[in-house]
């Protein structure tokens, strides 16, 4: 835990008593605040009860004595209207902050200048968040990793010299910490998301844009003209962006030409890293992952070769092309985390040639989108309610079979795998579907896959 000691011994109200919410609440006790705590559910209420806290209707208290309300991060800051909590803030004009925010002004209490990555993006923060702190962890340094990447922010251990903080910030934490100052900031790409709570797509990115502008190395994806325009205003403003790219050569910055990292200034190019043979960072989207890792992690002290024996032991994420086991020449690859089809078409677009597993509950607008990868797939295996839909859409363009369940999808693909003649046949499960036709969540389904696999005669793990 880090007590948060920059409200001494003043009250602070707390909303939201979520995992994150709760953990902010003891921090700020055990730092000698006085958290006034509820939530709108009885369970966040209960769960603070039994801690101790100080559980009271934040309607019913006195707003004049309080110092800040701590929002947790998925509670509406502005739309599509401010929580009620926030208007009451607003009316007394108390400070609506969130839990980076603590981190960032008890970092600077305590040790200032300590390493400190804060991750953000649509896509692809949580691997580069994970594939930074697994550096840092091979080097043998001292790291904690945290965010929304499931660990609460407070709940890691206390900022020093030598410790390194790797945290994924989403765009409501980031709305949260107004003052927030890493030591090195990563934007990997903007794309629509979560307009529900920005309201429009500038304000998305503006939100975003926060990360990298207060920061000491802002890294910045410029492969889409959101974060290019994000990284040209820092440039104007007397600031220098770090630019990758897995799209162009780049004059300055850190990009990658297929599976060669190279890192440029002014012009004159050097290779630096190579994923060759790394499993757990297939594809383009990886690929400007690790650009932005080994940018982060230069920046934080550690060498080419440090970094490059990281990435050959990094073992991914669960859930986010895994690789599961092995089977002769056949590779199954668990991918459960593509609940649609622009995040089934990056697994699409890593191999070429695959069986593909597809199927749950369908997102709008199905899998027309992945026509351009059809012809990679050798055969798919159609499960749960989207089977009738997606084989509409293969009908003559990719040979299918009913397959209804994972469990029965797994055998028919590895025995069709097995004799494809393939130096590797790759087993994938990318459903391109929302899981909660046949499970609770993705994280469920994968295990459903990663079992039935590992239930075949003869497998391997990777």
């Amino acid at each position: 835990m880090i007590p948060i000691t920059c409200f001494g011994n003043a009250p602070v109200a707390v909303f939201g008593l979520g995992g994150s919410g709760l953990a902010t609440a003891l921090a700020l006790a055990a730092g000698g605040a006085r958290p006034i705590v509820w939530d709108d559910g009885e369970a966040g209420r209960k769960a603070a009860a039994e801690k101790g806290l100080d559980v009271r209707d934040l309607r019913a208290i006195d707003w004049s004595s309080l110092s800040a309300l701590i929002l947790s991060p998925g509670v509406p800051l502005t739309h599509p209207e401010p929580h009620w909590s926030v208007k009451l803030a607003a009316a007394h004009g108390v400070e609506v902050i969130g839990d980076v925010e603590l981190f960032v002004r008890e970092r600077r209490a305590r040790a200032p200048g300590s390493p400190f990555i804060a991750i953000t993006g649509t896509n692809g923060k949580s691997t580069t968040t994970a594939l930074i702190a697994h550096l840092f962890a091979a080097a043998g340094r001292d790291v904690q990793l945290g965010g929304n990447i499931g660990t609460a922010i407070l709940s890691l251990e206390p900022p020093s010299p030598q410790r390194v903080h790797v945290i994924e910030c989403s765009s409501y934490q980031i709305d949260l910490a107004p003052s927030i100052d890493a030591s090195a900031a990563i934007l990997l790409n903007l794309t629509e998301d979560h307009l529900d709570r920005h309201g429009t797509m500038a304000h998305y990115a503006a939100v975003k844009a926060r990360l990298v502008e207060g920061a000491e190395t802002p890294i910045i994806g410029v492969d889409d003209s959101w974060c290019a325009a994000i990284a040209d205003e820092i440039e104007r403003r007397g600031g220098k962006p770090l630019r990758i790219s897995v799209e162009r050569r780049l004059n300055d910055g850190v990009y990658a030409v297929g599976e060669r990292l190279f890192s440029a200034e002014t012009g004159q190019a050097v290779e630096v890293a190579s994923l060759a043979g790394i499993g757990s960072l297939r594809g383009a989207h990886n690929a400007q992952n690790a650009c932005a890792a080994l940018a982060a992690a230069r920046a934080g002290g550690l060498s080419l070769e440090e970094i490059q024996a990281g990435m050959r032991s990094f073992p991914g994420l669960a859930h986010r092309m895994e690789q599961v086991g092995r089977l002769g020449s056949v590779l199954f690859v668990n991918d459960s985390k593509a609940t649609n089809a622009d995040a089934a078409a990056k697994a699409l677009s890593s191999f070429p040639s695959l069986y593909w597993i597809a199927g749950g509950k369908p997102k709008t607008g199905g899998i027309e989108a992945l026509a351009e990868y059809f012809p990679r797939i050798r055969k798919a295996y159609l499960i749960g309610d989207a089977t009738e839909e997606f084989a509409a859409t293969l009908e003559g363009r990719v040979p299918y079979v009913r397959a209804e369940t994972i469990e029965k999808a797994v055998p028919l693909a590895a025995a069709d795998a097995a004799t494809s003649g393939l130096d590797e046949a790759v087993v994938l499960l990318s459903p391109a579907c929302a899981s909660f036709d046949q499970f609770r969540n993705f994280e469920e389904r994968g295990k459903a896959f990663a079992s039935a696999v590992l239930a075949l005669p003869g497998i391997g793990k990777v």
